[in-house]
């Protein structure tokens, strides 16, 4: 049996996360669930989205995915309702999980967009407040609380950031390069603030591919009559799309200035990273004189290993690799409810990936990094529980 700690699953939020918790002058303009075509839809002032499909396909058949399903009751319940997760996670042997948002984007993107501000800091908190008060409420014992934060203001992030953290939050979910996005850069000061508050109180920073968009834009393609790439195209590809975060950040001069800061990069994968540290430590070294980087003597290789986390699934390339990175650094994650999950057969993933590697290292992997790292000890009662059960 595997003990297992799931870095990396998502909410598919319920349709009153935000009518539910905003002034009454805001419910119309927030979030909520419409009718259309016999499909139900997130609308919220300005804009409207479907946010099911692909992002909900645990327990279905492979051969059944596609954009379906396309409303709550197609999918099973524990993409939405935190009591449901809960057992099917620990039917897995699944004892602790951070989960991302689905509709805000991660690290409060989406929000980020919206032309009202205060509107979008509303939404903000209020989903702040449903997944530390409702969906961490559920099961405090598995679920590690995360919270977004008002990224387009960096005083207000850092009041959302301490407000959360008091609340008892033990991850920060943030956007892999704030640039893409029109936000300010890793290069400049403006996010020192934020690095500074996490290594101070040691929450972890948490980016997920696809944070700062898609990697591919398709609008731009359909813009010049192009044919539409196959959709894997992006999902087979996304490792490079961590992987240039991963080095943007690498190269920038927070993580020389915060060097306890910690960053974690779901669902990226880890196999790449030795080609990719040793790619970067050389041009570190040909360029540091014209580029005039801050802390030449730090390579870019030794900031990795000190401040960055990297998360795998079932990947046992990575697992053959393991000992050109750091194995203190490296967790798994199960990433509930999207396409990319081995539930209902975590443990069988688990063994498949881990076949013939030390237990001691397994342990590191599967959990106890993550235990340390989000300062959140499984509860041993739990896996008692599912020995017990499973006997």
């Amino acid at each position: 049996m595997f003990t297992l700690f799931s870095v990396d699953d998502h909410i598919v939020e319920p349709a009153h996360v935000w009518t539910d918790r905003v002034p009454a002058k805001f419910k119309d303009r927030v979030p909520h669930v419409v009718e259309v075509d016999g499909r139900q839809i997130w609308e919220w002032e300005g804009g409207r989205e479907l946010t099911m499909g692909l992002n909900a396909v645990a327990g279905k058949p492979r051969e059944e995915w596609g954009m379906e399903p396309a409303r709550f009751e197609d999918m099973i319940p524990g993409c939405y309702d935190p009591v449901e997760r809960r057992k099917d996670l620990l039917s897995n042997g699944i004892f602790a999980s951070v989960s991302f948002p689905t509709l805000p984007g991660f690290g409060g993107r989406k929000f980020a967009t919206w032309p009202d501000k205060e509107l979008a800091l509303v939404c903000v908190q209020a989903w702040n407040d449903y997944m530390i008060d409702e969906w961490c409420g559920a099961g405090r014992d598995v679920f590690v609380p995360m919270h977004i934060l008002p990224v387009w203001d960096i005083d207000l992030a850092i009041k959302e950031h301490e407000r959360m953290v008091a609340k008892g939050s033990k991850a920060i979910c943030f956007i892999e390069d704030p640039y893409v996005v029109e936000l300010p850069s890793f290069h400049g000061g403006y996010w020192e603030p934020l690095f500074a508050a996490a290594q101070a109180d040691q929450t972890p920073i948490c980016m997920h591919i696809g944070s700062g968009g898609a990697a591919i834009d398709l609008s731009k393609i359909h813009a010049v009559g192009g044919e539409m790439p196959n959709p894997m195209t992006e999902i087979a590809a996304a490792f490079a799309v961590a992987a240039r975060s991963a080095c943007n950040l690498m190269v920038s001069p927070l993580l020389r200035k915060y060097p306890d800061a910690k960053v974690v990069w779901s669902e990226g994968g880890i196999g790449w990273i030795p080609a990719a540290l040793e790619r970067a430590d050389r041009q570190w070294q040909r360029h540091q004189y014209w580029s005039h980087v801050e802390n030449a003597d730090i390579l870019p290789s030794a900031v990795a290993r000190r401040s960055m986390y990297f998360c795998m699934i079932e990947e046992p390339i990575g697992i053959k690799y393991r000992y050109d990175f750091e194995i203190d650094n490296i967790l798994w994650e199960s990433d509930y409810p999207h396409a990319d999950t081995p539930f209902p057969k975590s443990q069988m993933a688990a063994k498949e990936v881990f076949d013939g590697v030390p237990q001691t290292e397994i342990d590191k992997i599967t959990h106890k990094n993550a235990e340390k790292l989000f300062h959140f000890p499984i509860d041993q009662q739990l896996v008692a529980d599912y020995l017990g059960s499973s006997s």
